[in-house]
């Protein structure tokens, strides 16, 4: 996988939009590595009234007034929760599909950005605890792809995600992940990685 075979991907089609009045913006970094195409998640800091406090995360926000686009509410937070310039080291490849969570009535917008060269960045200490690079070309194999369980009371439900290490993506965040991956599957006529879960 390389950034001009994901910019063809996006490029196929416009991204579906929903209709919804609040709005937020996430950005899909990546950047090129040794190994193949990394990608950038957060981990969320532990915040009281975050719904997605501890979770691994893209980096975005809800979008404001002053921000005029919802792609620079993407640029905007980015710089804000990790110190990464997507405004003049990033290049713009595309937009996804909007993504509902599951937890709030929003509509999340995601833009997918290529830096190079790799950049170091800096987490908000109050919003980001930590940074991660993942490896895409990986995860897009299904390497990593397991089974999250989320105790609710006297539920237990359970979501697929991947593993990275000590780490778990799932929610909106896998959700986002793997749309980026079934496009370029679909653009190399591959079946779809559903298709080929390892979780059976």
């Amino acid at each position: 996988m390389d950034r001009e075979l994901v910019r063809h991907a996006l490029s196929a089609r416009p991204p579906r939009l929903a209709d919804l009045q609040r709005r937020a913006a996430v950005a899909v970094v990546l950047t090129e590595a040794p190994l193949g195409v990394e990608v950038l998640l957060i981990r969320r800091a532990m915040r009281a009234g975050d719904p997605w406090s501890g979770q691994m995360a893209l980096p975005g926000g809800h979008y404001a007034e002053a921000d005029g686009a919802l792609l620079e509410t993407a640029r905007r937070e980015t710089a804000e929760e990790v110190g990464v310039d997507l405004r003049h080291a990033g290049e713009l490849l595309g937009q996804l599909d909007d993504v509902l969570p599951g937890n709030a009535a929003v509509a999340v917008s995601p833009f997918v950005f290529a830096v190079v060269p790799r950049p170091v960045p800096s987490p908000h200490g109050e919003e980001v605890d930590a940074v991660v690079w993942a490896n895409l070309d990986a995860l897009a194999r299904g390497e990593s792809r397991v089974e999250h369980e989320l105790r609710m009371e006297q539920r237990v439900l359970r979501f697929p995600a991947f593993r990275l290490g000590e780490h778990v993506v799932w929610g909106m965040t896998y959700r986002v992940l793997l749309a980026l991956i079934e496009r370029v599957r679909e653009t190399l006529n591959l079946e779809p990685l559903e298709a080929n879960d390892p979780r059976g």
